[in-house]
Order: structure tokens, then sequence, then C-alpha cells
């Protein structure tokens, strides 16, 4: 068959007939090659009279050798004369002398022949492994029924009472006979008939069985093929055995799978001849079941056969599943020609768009273009000529290679591809050393760092890949992050901390009479470069707009790489602020000015973080003075909470609630006081401030109180650690502090896996979406309002409205005006507007409600969040949606919270808690909620509470909840239905 002329491939069942057509002959011995001569035993499992010769062209006993005998079969050993490549494709097969079951239909979930038969999984089992019968034809036997299943000696009563009448089997002989009995359109139109009139389960049972049945009917494959009689046997050149240096062999797990299936069905041979007792016999069908087993999924029922080193074997199933399968290794993952890998460094010369890329690497990866330019030149006369100059890297080579590289833009990626600003396309610019360079703005989408980070090259070859590459994948395309449209390259770290010293400001308390004035921003700037100011004195300067401003030359040098429009900043720039500017120039100029914008304000952030010399020192960290004085207080308290217990005011719970929040409180205060103490102008203080490194939390773990630690189940330790990072823990403190960061550590590794496999299975279901047309007309929509959470603001209105389409007219109710007509995108003006007008919910065009088939149209989606503009048909949203959740996931928790008490149930979040949202399985920690509105009472039991709720109508409902729940309601209090009465998890 052609590899390349087919479109699509079935996979399907095997009649026993086709397995033999595919055949080359039957494999009858369980031998491999022999031991003497390394040559292929005859009629084993390398034979080579089935599967083909070991040489080209060579028989296996030597009387015909060289290509003219092409296609002539030995007289005398049997073997064909063709090319060895053979090995590969041609097939073999075992004749079973008893028929067995193929597990993957019996042991599947659902078990496709238990659905058939109607036979529950567990006795199916029974039958198969020989240790229960089953009546395939009761014959006139009271008592007896069709697809029975009886015990032995249930059977042995059954034989003994009414002789030969009836039949039972056991194994699979007895199933396959079952299987032969159905008649598929009968039973189709049975089941059709049950699902139609029964209900509860017995609807889903034959709603199941129908599906089975149907597909067995349109594909045109037979029940009984789910019983083997002959077993196909792989070429063996895909399960090789080659001779180790001592003289050992190493072979595919496969050959020993194999071997045991034929030692074992030609004992079954031998027994059946000799006409062995029923017992041994049938012992002996169950080992070939198993064998065969084994052979197609190896471990899918019982223990699995194990090798050296109780390692498992690698069953036929196993070559193809999962990440190292055929599937996922082989034909969707490849290597790729043209690509290289190496280390990364920052290149902080390097403009936006570009990346450095070591010479050596470059010319290995243009050879063949290099080579072409130096014939076109003239330099060598042929490709032989080219090859040898571009191999002694000849000065001219190095021009050419330049030439090359000028307008071919590489790609650069980096693992784990998340999502996909995790490949982007640069221009290469060759550099020395063997290190890539890459520029440090782009390292946020990648998540990179150069603490020894490796990234691969790739090269697009065709005209169309360049052009994919140009237009969709360079860095200068991709400011925005698909998921939210926010900025993807924020500047960070040290550039964050050069605009924010740049941009600070003296208050000296002058008046504005007394400040030094400027007639131009540039004649500030050479006061200052002379020394006649300093950067963040205050002064007077007339901008280029006309007009006057108090400001500080710092200022004015960080306004001169805005565009224009942007000027004149005149606050002191942090991250946020960056941000913001970033989000603006994007929206104003596009993508390749605010590239530009970038590169400028990179080159200052460097320039001024270096001239600022920001240093820390330990005694930069300042130890609130009023610290000792707070742990007095909190002792006291905590004293007095301590007496309440003795004397048995509170409950054990309530005594550790009071102690954790006397400590908190406590932690809080000394943080509060740390901050009073610090300078703004204090190095640790500007790095926090700024949003360039660090938190605030940190800050007050070095110079405040570290605080409650939890221990390894995530409870909160009752003796806070007292001491800072600054003074140092003790010994105790520091034990105590192990069990939260190990914690943290061991998290982190488990929920990289776990977010990976989440987003593997998001996409599975989501790549089909795709925009597919301009608009589906459809009538449907979804409310949006904004989302509160306990009474706090997650997303507001004009947040959910922004690239939308409105599915109606938007009418402002007080003067009748329309805002945004019917099927239009509802921009940040409108959406203003829409919000000014005091409208509190809109209805949308939404992909949820959207009628295009396979997919979806560009007014339901509405707006690119990646470019700013409305989506293009052919964007793979649904690819981007499973992306933009997988590739946060990663930073999410994976802990379950426990709430205070000892009883507390816990609460899941992070992680876990999107995976229950997205398989809607029922949430650990479910949260009460009120069935209807009214007043609430909470009583006491002595293991449990009750809330009942009684509405304005009289109606009662009564809600039991355990002692550990935390109630979030209050007696007395109006809730309406659909309100959480205790703290967990919604199930939606």
């Amino acid at each position: 068959m052609d590899v390349n002329s087919f479109s699509a491939i079935r996979i399907s069942l095997a009649s026993p007939e086709k397995i033999r057509e595919w055949s080359h002959g039957e494999v009858k011995k369980p031998e491999t090659l022999n031991y003497r001569t390394l040559k292929p035993e005859r009629d084993g499992l390398f034979c080579e009279r089935i599967f083909g010769p070991t040489k080209d062209w060579e028989c296996y006993c030597g009387k015909y050798k060289r290509i003219r005998y092409r296609g002539v079969v030995c007289d005398k050993c049997g073997v064909e004369v063709t090319r060895s490549l053979v090995r590969r494709e041609r097939m073999g097969h075992i004749e079973l002398a008893s028929p067995v079951s193929h597990i993957w239909y019996f042991k599947g979930i659902p078990s496709r022949m238990g659905l058939l038969l109607d036979v529950s999984p567990r006795l199916l089992e029974r039958i198969l492994y020989f240790a229960a019968y089953v009546v395939t034809d009761p014959g006139d036997c009271e008592g007896l029924s069709y697809k029975q299943v009886l015990t032995e000696t249930e059977y042995r009563e059954a034989r003994e009472k009414y002789g030969n009448r009836f039949k039972a089997g056991m194994g699979a002989e007895a199933v396959k006979q079952l299987l032969m009995d159905i008649d598929l359109d009968k039973l189709a139109e049975e089941l059709r008939a049950e699902a139609k009139n029964a209900s509860g389960q017995r609807k889903i049972r034959a709603i199941r069985r129908l599906e089975v049945v149907e597909a067995f009917r349109k594909s045109g494959n037979r029940p009984e093929w789910m019983i083997l009689d002959v077993i196909p046997v792989i070429p063996p050149d895909l399960r090789p055995m080659v001779q180790l240096d001592g003289g050992r062999f190493a072979t595919s797990d496969l050959n020993d799978l194999y071997r045991r299936v034929i030692n074992r069905n030609n004992r079954l041979k031998r027994l059946l001849d000799l006409g062995a007792p029923d017992i041994i016999v049938r012992n002996e069908k169950r080992m070939l079941q198993e064998a065969v087993d084994a052979l197609i999924d190896n471990g899918r029922r019982g223990r699995p056969v194990t090798g050296p080193g109780q390692r498992p074997l690698k069953s036929l199933s196993d070559m193809l599943k999962g990440k190292q399968g055929r599937f996922r290794q082989n034909l969707l993952g490849k290597r790729v020609d043209y690509s290289g890998r190496s280390v990364i460094v920052v290149g902080p010369n390097l403009k936006f768009h570009q990346c450095g890329l070591p010479k050596e690497m470059a010319l290995e990866l243009f050879k063949p273009f290099v080579m072409k330019k130096l014939v076109e030149r003239g330099d060598a006369h042929n490709i032989k000529g080219a090859r040898k100059l571009v191999e002694r890297a000849r000065p001219e080579v190095w021009d050419v290679l330049e030439e090359v590289i000028k307008d071919h833009l590489v790609l650069l990626n980096r693992a784990p591809t998340l999502h996909r600003l995790s490949i982007q396309a640069f221009e290469p610019v060759l550099v020395e050393g063997r290190a890539i360079q890459i520029h440090p703005l782009v390292c946020p989408p990648y998540n990179a760092d150069f603490d020894g980070d490796q990234m691969p090259v790739h090269v697009p070859l065709s005209a169309e890949a360049q052009a994919e590459a140009k237009i969709l994948m360079a860095s200068t395309r991709n400011l925005l992050l698909p998921k939210d449209g926010t900025p993807s390259v924020t500047p960070q770290k040290d550039v964050v901390l050069g605009i924010y010293y740049l941009t600070l400001i003296d208050e000296d308390g002058r008046d504005v009479k007394e400040l030094r004035a400027f007639e131009s921003e540039d004649s500030a700037i050479v006061a200052y470069d002379v020394g006649v100011i300093k950067l963040h004195e205050r002064i007077l300067v007339r901008l280029r707009s006309g007009d006057k401003v108090i400001t500080t030359v710092g200022r004015v040098i960080f306004n001169e790489v805005l565009p224009e429009g942007l000027r004149f900043v005149n606050e002191v720039v942090d991250r946020k602020a960056l941000g913001k500017i970033l989000l603006r120039c994007i929206r104003m100029y596009g993508m390749e000015k605010s590239a530009n914008m970038l590169d400028g304000i990179k080159e200052l952030g460097f320039d001024y973080a270096t001239r600022a010399g920001s240093t820390i020192a330990i005694t930069d960290i300042t130890i609130p003075e009023e610290k000792p004085q707070l742990l007095e207080e909190a002792e006291a308290r905590v004293k007095e909470v301590e007496n309440q217990y003795q004397m048995g005011f509170l409950t054990r719970e309530e005594r550790y609630d009071k102690i954790i929040s006397i400590w908190r409180e406590t932690t809080d205060k000394v943080t509060e006081a740390m901050k009073k103490a610090f300078d703004p102008r204090n190095p640790v203080i500007m790095m926090v401030n700024s949003g360039a490194r660090g938190n605030p939390q940190q800050i007050s773990q070095l110079g405040g109180m570290r605080g409650i630690v939890v221990d390894p189940s995530g409870r909160m330790v009752e003796q806070p650690v007292r001491s800072n990072f600054r003074e140092g823990l003790t010994v105790l403190e520091y034990f105590t502090s192990t069990h939260g960061q190990r914690k943290g550590l061991v998290d982190t590794a488990l929920r990289t896996a776990d977010s990976g496999y989440l987003t593997r299975r998001l996409v599975d279901v989501a790549q089909d979406v795709i925009v597919r047309e301009e608009d589906c007309g459809t009538e449907h929509g979804i409310v949006v309002r904004e989302i509160k959470v306990d009474g706090e603001l997650v997303e507001s209105l004009y947040e959910r409205l922004i690239g939308r389409f409105a599915l109606r007219d938007v009418v402002d109710p007080r003067t009748g005006e329309v805002i945004v007509e019917a099927d239009h995108e509802i921009d940040e003006e409108k959406a203003q507007r829409i919000v000014d007008a005091g409208i509190t919910e809109v209805e949308v065009r939404s992909v949820l409600t959207c009628e295009t088939r396979h997919g979806v149209c560009v007014k339901c989606y509405g707006r690119d969040l990646a470019t700013g503009g409305l989506v293009q048909v052919g964007e793979a949203v649904g690819i981007i949606a499973a992306q933009s959740i997988g590739e946060p996931g990663t930073q999410l928790t994976l802990r379950t919270f426990h709430l205070g008490g000892i009883a507390g149930e816990d609460i899941t979040q992070g992680l876990p808690r999107v995976e229950e949202l997205f398989e809607a399985r029922k949430p650990k920690g479910q949260a009460a909620i009120a069935e209807i509105s009214g007043v609430v009472e909470i009583s006491e039991g002595d293991r449990k509470r009750e809330i009942r709720i009684t509405s304005p109508e009289g109606d009662q409902t009564v809600t039991v909840v355990p002692y550990g729940a935390l109630i979030k309601v209050e007696d007395g209090q109006y809730v309406e239905a659909g309100e959480p009465l205790t703290e967990g998890s919604i199930n939606p």
C-alpha cells in the first residue's frame, strides 16, 4: 500500500479468514534463532519460509543467491528470494487448538461482549476462565433457561437429572456459540422498543446495548469475531532479536509472550490428541486464554507476566498506547531536520524581533541555502565544491550566511510548550560563542530564565511556512496573551527597578518660585548631564506641547522613549504603570511601534538600574522597635484564652481558632509597624514598591515575624514562629517551618503532571471547535451581568461586555437612544456608555448558543484577545481555550485547605477544583445551599446542627450540618434560595 495515497484509516475487528489471508504461513514452534548457527529455526517465530529471507536476494540454504533469481521459491528450503525488507511487513499466524476471547472486548469499559450478551462482566469472566458453565441450549428441561450460569455442582446435578437433553459449556467456546446465536437485526428492534417504553436503569442499559448492536450492524462485523480462533503474528523485524557483546541475546518482550502462547497451544493440542481428562484440558485451555490475554494487553486482568527483575513485559497494547506508544511517539511526534538546540543566555542588545544564533549552528541549519547561494555567486562550480567550502568554513561562507539569514526567520521553542506563545519566530543575528541569545522581554511568555534552560531552534523551509512565521508567529506580533488580552511582555525585574528609580521625585517642600526652570526638555537633560541638577530634583519644564509642568529630569528622560500620544507621564512609574502604558501604546499604535517603545524602555531600565547601584545589605532590613511589646501583648491574650479553656468556657475548637486569630492579628500589626519604620528609598522597599521583586509578605518574614505556619496536612500550628529571618529562627521554629515548606515542594512536582494531563484532555474535547463562518444567524444568546462573590466584585459588566456582539439593540433606559445595534460589536467606548446608562445586564451572542455546525461563528465568538481585532475565520479557538486554562493550571495550588477545627472538612481548591468542574463531579467539601428563600434558625443537637429556613409563606426546610462545617449564615438572617449556608464548593 502506498503510504502517501490514503486520507484516513479504519480500525475494525478482523475475521479469522482475514487473519489467515494476511498470513504467509503458520508458526508452529516456539523456537527463535538457532544458537549455534544464529539462523532462524524453521516454523519458529523468525522462520524465513514464512517471513522472508534475512539477507537480500538469498534463500536460507544458499542454493539461490543474487538478484537474478528474484521471486524464485527455493525447492529445498521453501524461502522466496527477495529483499530482506519484507520481514518488516509479512505476518504469520497461530492456529489455536481452542478458541480464546479477545481481552479488549471482554474487559474494556464498558464490556462490549457483556453488553451484547446481556451478561454482567463478572459472570462473563467466570465463564471464560472455566469457573462456571453457561447453558447454550436448554432443550425441554424445566428450571433451565438460555444463558443461565451454573456452578460446577449445579451443572452436575442438572446432568444427572436431565442427561443429554440440554447443552452447556464453559470457556470461550461456549461464549462463541452464544455470540453466533445473536440475530443483530432482531435484537436491534427489541432494544429500540425497550428504550422507548422502559425507564430508569433499564432504559439506560437498553440504549447502551443498542449502541453496540448498531455499531456491529453498520460496520458489517460479526460478534463472534470477538472470540479468536487464529492469532496473527506480527512481522519479525518489528520484534527483533539481537546478539549482545557477551554472546547473550536481547529480545523484544513480544517474542516471550508469543512463545508462551505457542508452548501452551502445542501442549493443549497434544493433550486433546491423547484424550486427557476434562479437568486437565480445561486447566490448559484457561492457561492458553491467559497467555493470549498477556500477549494482547499484559496486566489488564490479574497480575502481569513479568520478565527478569520483576519488570512487566510490554504487550501489543503497550506498544500502541500512552506517551511512548506508536501513535504519540512516532506518528504525531517526529524528529525534524534543520533544527538545533543550545543553552540560552540573555541578549540585552538585541532588538525585540531578534535572537542571537551561534555561528556554527546557523551554518549547519542553513547549509543547503548557503551552498545554493555559493554556486549562484560563482564561489563554487557545483554543490560538491560548495560543500567543501562550507566544511572548511572559508571567509566567503560567512558573508553568504549573513545574506541568507537576513530575511529568514527561525522558530524558538521552550519546553514545556504550554500555550502558543511558547513557540515564536525571530530574525536571527549571528553571534560568537555557542549559546543562543534571547531578548530579555520575551522571557515571560516562554517562562524562561537563564539558569541553564535550553531551547531548540527550527528553520521554516517553504515559502508558506516563512510567511506564517513572519505574519503570525513573529515576536512583535504576539505582544498580547491570547487568554485575556493583557500584555505578555511587561518589563520585569531590573528594567522595572531602573524605570522606578528614574521616575522617583524628591519632595523637598520648596515653593514653585524657588524651582529651577527650563525652557525645553532638551535643556533640562543637558543641565543634568553637566551636573547642574540632580536626577530626582523637582524642576519646572516647558514641554513640546507648550505646557509647563513640575517634574524631574528623570521623568523627562523616560518620556523621551514614549510615542508622542502617550506623553507626558508625570508620575512614579512602577510595573503596573508600565503595563498600562504598554496596553495604551498597543491600542493606539499597534504592535510594531509598541515593540520599538519596549526596546527603548528596556535600554533605559538597564542603564538606570546600573546607575542606581541598588544593593541590599542585611542592615537594610529594619526590625520595628515595637515588636517585643506586641509579642508580649499577644502572649497575655493567649494566656487569657488558655484560662477560659481550663475553666470550661471554651470548646477545644474555639480555643484553637482564637489562638490562631490572635497570632495572625499580631503578625499583621508587626508588619504594619515594620512598614512605618522603613525609609521609602530603602533598596528593599524600592524593589517591592516598584514590583521588580518580592512582596510585602516576604518583607514581613525578613523584618517582621514569620507568624503562623502549617503542618503537613495543611492545619495551622498554634505555636507561631516569632522570629524573622534577620534575627534568625530557633531550632524548634526552624523545624516547625519545614513541614509547610516540604508540602509546597511536593505539591509543585505533582501539580505539573496533573496540569499537563488536564490540558491534554481539554485539547482532546475542544480541538474541532474552529471559527467556520461569519454569522450563524442564531436568535439565541446569554445574559451577562457583573460577577460578585460574597459582595466582592470579581469581574465587572464593562470587562465582560468588551469584544462581544449584542444579541438585541441595547437601549439607554433614560433617553431611549440605541447604544449598540443588534449583531454589532460592543467596543470599549460602547461598553462604558452601557455602564454609565445604569444598565445592569445585557443579552449577548455566545459560543454556547452558536448554531454553526462543527465549530463557531465570528459574531458568537467576538474579539480575538491576542490581536484586539475580530476573530478570523479559521482560527482554532478551541485549542486556544484549552491552552488558556491549562497554562495557568501549573501555577494553581494542589492544596485542599483545612478550615480551622479538627473535624473541619477539606475544601478543594486550585487545580483539583478546576478538574471537578470540568468532569462535573460532585465536589469534595460541598456547601449546603438554601432550597427556599426565608429566615434562618440554627439549632444545635448533640452530634449535629440543624439549619431551619422558614419562608414568608410558611414553608420550612431543614438542613443537617456536620459539626466541623463552618456556617456562613446567622440566626434570624434572611437568605435567598440558592445562597450557600456553609463554607465549601457549590455543586452546580
